[in-house]
């Protein structure tokens, strides 16, 4: 072996690599990626959740958010039962009961009446609710059978329903939530039959101002794309256009975000403005291609599992794809960084389904419980495991084996954590055993610490400290992996030595 040679590596910022080979992926990347935040300055461990409300019966399916002129209420849907879950603590009396199942879709929508929640599920009618009280309109709807009405849209005023395995979609009158559903029947404008999935309104500029597209997609991938207010008036209503993309999954698999609408698919989750113009042949134009073949694999796995989701998380530039593993707690979220496009896999939240609410905070419905996400440095009181393997690196010289001695993580943290690190060699995957030394902190109390001279606890500190690496080979990564409980974490960067050798 040659002299020492030292060098840096930034934090995997890139994100999670699941589309690369793993021994050529950017050195910012990352081929593993668990439960740490890639910003676009360094890489966090992510915040926890507590448990808002608790006591539910069973598996909360659906969160309705209720938006009024001077209220809002976020209702949870558990074993067939609606429940006010606004407040913390133990849940109360349900507010409706006897419901076949508790997969419902929903909207809000101000008309001369007042505001209202308007929601179906394809099994027992439409449900509204006005700020007060519940009410079953299944009665007031008619030309079609309400229980039938499995999902729910706006669109220029307008309230649109899909009918359950059919190819027609119902509207209503303008700014009604009742009244006589007139049908469009889209069986001539579906080249792959099927059934009509979902339907989405698309925000675009076409050159003379803003518009919003009515779309629909099939189970089977047709999506036919209309411009117009009333489908009754060719006058006022036009097709657009006929696509063909990635069958759909679930029926929440489409999510307006801002001047584009995403889709979820088994191509992975799309653009809508990206998959109409690549029509299945780019497959890089997707969201998830850095990740594509996990998300292929889950895609396959999972399709027919309830949970498929798209969540949007202003706050933290986080985009969240909902992967529902298993109901009640294997679920992962495949999440984005929506400046970077960088990717991280989130375990330990088993989500069935997500609402943004109340000044852009995120909740999740689980297994009995209504959680509130990042706003806790644990997961209802317990550890957040995190696992990360950076990239591997050849160091500029492919074929020359290198014998690493030494590693120094530039972190930040707020406590005396217990983390494990090692520099994996040659596309070793395996989990480091040795614990990292770590800055000692040493956390004064209030009324006994001197001001301004004494760290006080909860203050993030550097913690950069040499620590011993073995491994040889011709390329090598770091790896960092722990199990944290009411601390914070940030990654900085990594500095290396090594020691070059023969090519042999």
């Amino acid at each position: 072996m040659g002299l020492s040679v030292p060098t840096s590596l930034p934090a995997p910022t890139g994100g999670w690599n699941a589309r690369d080979s793993i021994a050529a992926m950017e050195a910012k990347d990352a081929v593993t990626l668990e439960n740490l935040w890639p910003s676009t300055t360094s890489v966090v461990l992510r915040n926890g959740f507590t448990n808002h409300r608790t006591g539910l019966p069973d598996q909360v399916q659906s969160l309705i958010d209720y938006n009024g002129a001077a209220t809002e209420t976020l209702f949870g849907i558990s074993d067939g039962k609606i429940y006010n879950v606004t407040a913390s603590g133990v849940v109360g009396a349900a507010l409706v009961s006897g419901l076949t199942n508790s997969k419902w879709q929903h909207i809000n929508i101000a008309t001369g009446g007042g505001n209202y929640v308007e929601l179906c599920n394809g099994a027992d009618g439409v449900y509204t609710y006005d700020g007060t009280n519940w009410t079953d309109q299944s009665a007031s709807i008619t030309g079609v059978t309400a229980a039938n009405l499995i999902h729910i849209n706006l669109h220029k005023n307008r309230v649109w329903f899909i009918e359950v395995n059919t190819l027609r979609a119902w509207y209503l009158p303008t700014q009604s939530i009742t009244g006589a559903a007139s049908a469009l029947d889209l069986r001539a404008y579906c080249p792959h039959g099927g059934y009509l999935m979902a339907m989405g309104t698309w925000t675009i500029d076409a050159g003379y101002g803003v518009d919003d597209l009515a779309v629909f997609v099939t189970n089977q991938g047709d999506v036919a794309v209309f411009r117009g207010t009333d489908p009754a008036s060719a006058s006022t209503w036009a097709l657009v256009g006929i696509w063909f993309i990635g069958a759909p999954i679930g029926r929440r698999c489409m999510m307006k975000f801002g001047g584009d609408l995403l889709i979820i698919t088994e191509d992975g989750l799309q653009s809508m403005a990206q998959a109409l113009q690549s029509s299945r042949t780019r497959p890089e134009a997707s969201l998830t291609d850095k990740i594509r073949s996990q998300m292929a694999s889950a895609a396959q796995s999972y399709s027919s599992n309830f949970g498929w989701e798209i969540a949007n998380f202003p706050p933290q530039n986080m985009l969240i794809l909902n992967i529902p593993v298993s109901a009640g707690a294997n679920q992962q979220q495949y999440v984005m960084n929506t400046i970077t496009g960088a990717w991280a896999n989130f375990t330990g939240w088993a989500a069935n389904c997500w609402c943004l609410f109340s000044n852009n905070q995120l909740y999740f419905g689980g297994d009995e419980v209504v959680g509130r996400a990042w706003n806790s440095n644990a997961d209802a009181g317990f550890h957040i495991n995190f696992d990360a393997l950076q990239a591997f690196n050849y160091f500029g010289s492919p074929g020359q084996v290198k014998r690493f001695t030494m590693m120094r993580p530039t972190l930040k943290v707020n406590g005396n954590l217990t983390i494990q690190g090692n520099i994996n060699t040659d596309f070793d995957t395996t989990v480091p055993v040795s614990n990292l030394s770590m800055a000692s902190i040493v956390a004064s109390l209030w009324d006994t610490g001197v001001w301004d001279t004494d760290e006080w606890a909860g203050e993030m500190v550097l913690s950069s400290l040499w620590q011993g690496a073995n491994g040889i080979g011709r390329a090598g990564a770091p790896y960092l992996a722990g199990s944290i409980n009411g601390y914070e974490l940030e990654w900085l960067a990594t500095d290396v030595v090594y020691e070059s050798g023969g090519i042999l």
